[in-house]
C-alpha cells in the first residue's frame, strides 16, 4: 500500500483520503458524469428553445436532486439562468433554503447572480466545464467575465444606482430592526 501524504487543514483536521490515486481517480469519475449531465441539459435548453446553451446539476450524495437549463426565453425571466433555475427546484425538493450538502455542477463558469446564488445557498463544492469567455465568443455579455475577475468597467451598464436618502432610509432600515425577533435565517 502507498503511503499517503497527510494534510493538516486550517481547523486542524487532517485528510488523508484526498492524498490517495484512487480516490482522485473516483473523484474525476464523478465530476464527469454529473458535468456531462450539465452540459446535455445546455443542449436540452437551446433545441427546446427555452434560453442560452447552459446547463446545471444540484447533486446530493451522488444523486441528482435537479438538473435544468437556462429557462430565460421561456419564462420571460433574465434571471432564470440554469444555476439559479436548478437551485430553486433543488430547494423545493427537499424543502430547504440551506443546501450545505450539495454539490453543483454547471455547463459554463457562472455569472455574478449565478455565483451570489451559489454562495447564498450554502453549496459546498462548484464544478464548472467552458469557461466564461466560450460564452463571450458567441455574444453573451463580456462583463460577466469582467465582473468575475475584477478586471474592468461595467461598459454595457446604462444603470444608476443611488441610496435613498432621508425618511425613505430610515423606514427601510427600521424593518430589519423591527422584525430580527420574529425572523431568523438559520
Amino acid at each position: 500500500m502507498e503511503e499517503a501524504d497527510v494534510v493538516e487543514t486550517k481547523k486542524g483536521t487532517i485528510s488523508v483520503a484526498s492524498a490517495f490515486p484512487a480516490h482522485q481517480e473516483a473523484v474525476q469519475d464523478r465530476d464527469h458524469k454529473f458535468l456531462t449531465k450539465a452540459v446535455d441539459e445546455a443542449y436540452k435548453g437551446v433545441e427546446n428553445g427555452d434560453g442560452g446553451p447552459f446547463g446545471a446539476v444540484v447533486v446530493l450524495n451522488n444523486e441528482v436532486v435537479a438538473a435544468c437549463h437556462n429557462m430565460v426565453l421561456n419564462h420571460t425571466d433574465p434571471t432564470a439562468h440554469a444555476e439559479v433555475t436548478a437551485i430553486r427546484e433543488a430547494c423545493k425538493k427537499l424543502n430547504k433554503i440551506e443546501l450545505a450538502d450539495c454539490e453543483i455542477y454547471a455547463s459554463c463558469e457562472p455569472c455574478p447572480m449565478c455565483f451570489g446564488a451559489i454562495h447564498l445557498s450554502r453549496i459546498k463544492r462548484l464544478v464548472y466545464g467552458a469557461k466564461a469567455e466560450a460564452a463571450i465568443a458567441i455574444g453573451f455579455d463580456d462583463f460577466i467575465a469582467d465582473a468575475l475577475r475584477g478586471t474592468s468597467f461595467y461598459q454595457k451598464s446604462q444603470l444608476e444606482i443611488k441610496r435613498a436618502d432621508g425618511t425613505q432610509a430610515i423606514i427601510a432600515e427600521q424593518v430589519f430592526e423591527k422584525t430580527k425577533e420574529k425572523f431568523q435565517m438559520y
